[in-house]
């Protein structure tokens, strides 16, 4: 692909390498083998600086362009940021309520819904009122509704698309302005 500067990272839709890229890896190079990638990387994504360098490692990371925007937190060339998981604490999580509707009618649906309450007790499979009138909202207490949780952490991932990210190490050479 003559028609690209080095340095250049583009995505392909296939699982090959093109003639003159190489994986968006994390992998080192030499180099004296690749020393025009070498002058426009240098050892921003690691290597020794003396006989090898590394190329980005895009595996599992989202590209985001360096610089900082309105109101955001600067980002310079090969920082990395972000969690594949989280655990969240309690201070993360804005306080709430939970409330429910509760009646002394006689439970008469086996199904939740926002316009029946839980029903006074019967035989069988009811538990909720189709009609609960002069119902008002209870809201639960601590005891009732505690904390719950196993102190994991989650996924923490957009949905994503797999596809190659690669790296020119043949092309034009990008002149600066």
């Amino acid at each position: 692909m003559s028609d690209c500067y080095v340095g250049e990272i583009r995505q392909f839709a296939f699982p090959r390498i093109p003639t003159g890229w190489f994986a968006c890896d994390g992998s080192l190079k030499p180099i004296s083998e690749y020393q025009v990638l070498f002058m426009l990387l240098g050892t921003t994504y690691g290597g020794d600086g003396v006989n090898t360098f590394a190329v980005p490692d895009l595996r599992g990371q989202l590209p985001l362009h360096q610089g900082q925007g309105p109101g955001l937190t600067p980002r310079t060339i090969g920082a990395t940021g972000g969690s594949e998981q989280v655990s969240l604490t309690i201070d993360q999580i804005p306080q709430h309520t939970h409330t429910f509707f509760a009646t002394n009618t006689t439970a008469n649906a086996a199904t939740p819904g926002p316009t029946v309450a839980l029903g006074a007790a019967t035989n069988g499979d009811n538990m909720y009122a189709t009609s609960a009138t002069g119902s008002t909202p209870t809201v639960l207490s601590n005891v009732a509704c505690g904390l719950t949780g196993a102190n994991l952490p989650h996924e923490n991932r957009m949905p994503t698309l797999a596809v190659s990210f690669c790296i020119a190490w043949q092309g034009v050479f990008p002149s600066q302005q």
